[in-house]
């Protein structure tokens, strides 16, 4: 494992007017690690994650990917640098196929300005995108509008989607939210088997998926960092305990 982090992130605050939603929080991440992070409803786990996608730039500290300083950089620069997030609110276009919403995506990462190729000729994004609908489960329903898919699909769908930048770092907010115990089980398995292609890091509530499937976990409670470890580490940690009391972890 390289010693350099994948992604990382040094004493990172952010505000929001009066409201301080995380304050001084370090973490490093690395490559090949499935990470997740967990908290009360009000942790700061969303603010977290938006700053870790460039969604929401720092208040304070500092963002670095591969050791290089991306604080501020623009969002829509994360995919090409090689940082995909999929929403926990599904992100897709619903009048079009599963392999147009893909071969879209794969699309978007080659220059802009070829303006005499027809984007349908080429073959090598249909390719990719066939490739990536079959690498999550979806190429029998390459053909189908992606309205038409179910729930659990469509979050399949949107992780090829997010999958087509051939991201480094895979963030992925809420990939349960709503589904059913059998669909949170197929889903864990193929984010873990995309762990094998690169970096995951998800927030997560089902606590015990969260704990079967990844090899550390980042507590935050009220914007700071309270713990971090491996399973183990974390579901005896005494602060967590009282954090989650009540709760299963």
């Amino acid at each position: 494992m390289s010693t350099t982090p994948v992604i990382a992130t040094e004493g990172v605050g952010k505000r929001f007017g009066g409201f301080r939603a995380l304050s001084d929080v370090t973490v490093a991440f690395y490559s090949g690690r499935l990470t997740s992070i967990i908290g009360p409803n009000g942790a700061g786990k969303s603010t977290f994650f938006n700053v870790l996608s460039g969604a929401f730039p720092p208040s304070e500290g500092r963002v670095l990917f591969e050791g290089r300083d991306i604080t501020g950089t623009p969002q829509h620069v994360f995919p090409h640098l090689g940082i995909a997030k999929s929403f926990q609110i599904t992100n897709l276009f619903p009048q079009l196929t599963a392999l147009e919403n893909v071969r879209l995506a794969a699309q978007a990462m080659k220059s802009r300005f070829d303006i005499w190729t027809k984007r349908e000729t080429l073959s090598e994004l249909k390719e990719k995108a066939e490739d990536l609908l079959d690498r999550v489960g979806l190429s029998k329903r390459r053909n189908d509008l992606a309205a038409n898919l179910a729930h659990g699909e469509q979050r399949s769908l949107e992780i090829a989607v997010a999958l087509a930048s051939d991201p480094k770092v895979l963030l992925l907010d809420e990939p349960t939210a709503g589904m059913s115990p059998e669909e949170a089980r197929a889903m864990m398995d193929l984010i873990l088997k995309l762990n094998e292609q690169c970096s995951v890091i998800l927030v997560e509530h089902r606590m015990k998926l969260v704990m079967g499937i990844s090899d550390r976990i980042i507590v935050l409670h009220h914007g700071q960092l309270l713990a971090e470890g491996t399973p183990d580490e974390i579901r005896n940690h005494d602060e967590v305990r009282r954090v989650y009391l009540g709760q299963s972890v």
